[in-house]
């Protein structure tokens, strides 16, 4: 054996360690997540680590090696979501419905009545083997105890001990407490206060697996599957339910109810205007700056090149939040110009046109330094005889623009612009850091504001909604991921004219 072939083999060493690490860490996880209830992301992981296996142990597929990690990111970070969503909009899951259905019956099961009527009085006594608990009303004193008791501890007659006890001792013990019972002669005792002790008793016990009965009342709770609620007989469900599949009803329900269709019809209009006139604005203006920064008399023009770019070097939610405090209705200094100008104050924020308004005002601020800095190299692409040309016909500036500058322009602009149009689509940073969404859209049944996007919409019912309905958001956004696939569709078709174009010339 050579020296020169030993890093050959410690690198073959490693390489196979790595491997096995991998795989066996993978399979590792792959079985804590099964065990675990997480049989889907469970049998994802273990075809990740099966694939790898195989992917970088076979030299026949050395050259999918490279492949494999983009492979791995689409799935992982696009294609998993993606289908995550989509599955739960077939489902009820939302703020009432996150556990499963044994862990909803255990947590019926484990509540407690407190029968107030014989709640005592009592005081913690230290004792030499742990504590004990004093019932002054009964003067009855328990054995002694420290953690972990679960079989209730008896009583006995005895007279006022001398070790009481504070009640700052008690809230310290109050974990320890939680887990003692007492046996006396009116029964079971459990702590029911930091100060008292009572009769507890389960409110619900089991019948059979789908059934639960009041202890008191002798109402029966069923299991209804269907909606994924225990409920009475009378109809009344009880919260918290489970997950269940729901079919189609999510998607029936955006759809086919008025008080969620038509605010949904009004919040996907405005979302596709915002988005067309936000690209059409930012590109307005970029290319307007654009053409004045390339006109050679201009002087200043570093200056006013870095000036005109700052918007884009600032981060934008800091941006959104100072034209949040000048757009101020009272105390903003927009309105502070326009009231000693004009003596108006706009209600930039309960105004629903001017609230679109203003969120188109400062999406523009934010999105034109982009466009403008992409018209700069584009212009400067176009050949400059043309121009010597149309001056020798005498073309108007207008005219020269509009029959020289804009057509050369548009063809490599198409899948920027599509592009931009795809991103404020979905812009909802800021929608919830400007307006929220509001104002509100009155005699909905969820919420709905004005300045929604489709993206904000779908984030209110999700997370800001007190019914946090997971399962509707999921329809949502499922039918908001077909549009946007058709918008991808549509930049893949331009972005490929444009290279075919590219190629031949034209």
């Amino acid at each position: 054996m050579t020296v020169a072939t030993q890093p050959a083999i410690g690198k073959t060493i490693f390489y196979w360690a790595a491997l096995v690490t991998f795989v066996v860490l993978t399979l590792y996880m792959a079985w804590i997540l099964m065990t675990a209830g997480e049989q889907g992301i469970g049998l994802i992981v273990l075809a990740i680590s099966l694939s790898a296996a195989v992917i970088f142990a076979s030299p026949k597929l050395y050259t999918q090696r490279f492949v494999f990690p983009g492979i791995l990111a689409v799935l992982i970070f696009i294609l998993v979501p993606v289908l995550y969503t989509s599955y739960l909009g077939f489902t009820n899951y939302g703020g009432r419905n996150l556990l499963d259905f044994d862990s909803a019956t255990k947590y019926h099961l484990a509540l407690r009545e407190v029968d107030q009527d014989n709640e005592q009085a009592f005081n913690l006594v230290r004792s030499e083997q742990g504590f004990q608990i004093w019932l002054p009303d009964q003067s009855l004193l328990s054995e002694p105890f420290m953690t972990g008791h679960s079989e209730p501890l008896a009583t006995s007659s005895a007279e006022t001990p001398e070790n009481l006890l504070s009640v700052r001792d008690v809230v310290q013990n109050r974990s320890l407490l939680q887990e003692v019972s007492i046996d006396t002669p009116d029964g079971v005792l459990r702590a029911s206060g930091l100060r008292s002790f009572a009769p507890i008793t389960p409110v619900y016990e089991q019948v059979d697996d789908n059934t639960l009965r009041n202890r008191s009342t002798g109402e029966l709770l069923i299991a209804n599957h269907e909606t994924g609620f225990y409920e009475f007989e009378s109809g009344e469900q009880i919260a918290p339910g489970w997950k269940v599949h729901v079919g189609w009803a999510n998607f029936a329900r955006v759809l086919g109810s008025e008080s969620i269709r038509a605010p949904m019809v009004t919040i996907f209009i405005w979302t596709m205007t915002f988005a067309f006139l936000s690209m059409l604005f930012t590109f307005a203006v970029g290319l307007v700056l654009a053409m004045v920064l390339q006109w050679e008399h201009l002087r200043g023009k570093a200056i006013y090149r870095v000036m005109l770019i700052l918007p884009y070097a600032v981060p934008a939610f800091i941006s959104i939040l100072v034209f949040r405090g000048l757009f101020n209705q009272n105390f903003g200094e927009i309105n502070f110009i326009l009231s000693s100008i004009f003596g108006i104050k706009p209600a930039w924020f309960t105004d629903p046109t001017l609230a679109r308004a203003m969120t188109l005002i400062v999406n523009t601020w934010l999105g034109y330094p982009y466009m403008m800095l992409l018209a700069m190299g584009y212009l400067q692409s176009i050949p400059q005889d043309h121009y010597k040309a149309a001056a020798l016909e005498g073309a108007s500036p207008v005219r020269t623009f509009f029959t020289i500058t804009l057509p050369q322009l548009l063809p490599p602009f198409a899948p920027l612009l599509i592009a931009n149009f795809a991103f404020n689509f979905n812009n909802i940073v800021l929608i919830l850091l400007l307006t929220s969404g509001l104002p509100d859209i009155p005699g909905t049944t969820i919420q709905a504001g004005y300045t929604d996007l489709l993206g904000s919409f779908t984030y209110r019912i999700s997370f800001l909604d007190s019914g946090q309905n997971f399962g509707l958001a999921g329809a949502v956004t499922s039918l908001i991921f077909i549009v946007v696939a058709v918008i991808a569709y549509v930049n893949f078709i331009a972005l490929s004219k444009a290279a075919n174009a590219k190629g031949t010339g034209r």
